[in-house]
């Protein structure tokens, strides 16, 4: 994706504040939000900064920004005292990702089956 592309990707508007999210946290590298459309009672999202299309576009040297999507989803677990959560990063519209941005989920607040979906 370009950076004209990206003017339309809605997790690149929200990095760049061009839309209102609830954001829990920010810092160099990613952002984290509540999901607009929630499926657990804490639905947050962690995002990278950077347009990544999915995780199946990350290439090598991205491991620290990968590392870092999930060890800011469990920080924010602790500081919310989650201490039960599911993860879920959906790659490919057939494994129901709808927006295309790498993004992982932070789900807590019920109990979840197995399998998914």
């Amino acid at each position: 994706m370009t950076a004209a592309d990206t003017s339309s990707c809605v997790f690149c508007r929200i990095v760049r504040k061009e839309v209102p999210a609830r954001i829990v946290h920010e810092d160099d590298l990613v952002v984290a939000f509540h999901d607009v459309a929630p499926k657990s009672p804490t639905h947050i999202l962690v995002i990278p900064r950077q347009h990544l299309p999915g995780l199946s576009h990350s290439r090598t040297g991205d491991e620290p920004l990968l590392g870092h999507l999930y060890v800011t989803a469990a920080r924010l677990a602790r500081e919310m005292d989650i201490a039960s959560y599911r993860t879920v990063t959906n790659d490919g519209a057939d494994a129901g990702q709808s927006v295309f941005h790498l993004h992982v989920h932070l789900m807590a607040g019920r109990r979840f089956g197995w399998p998914p979906g």
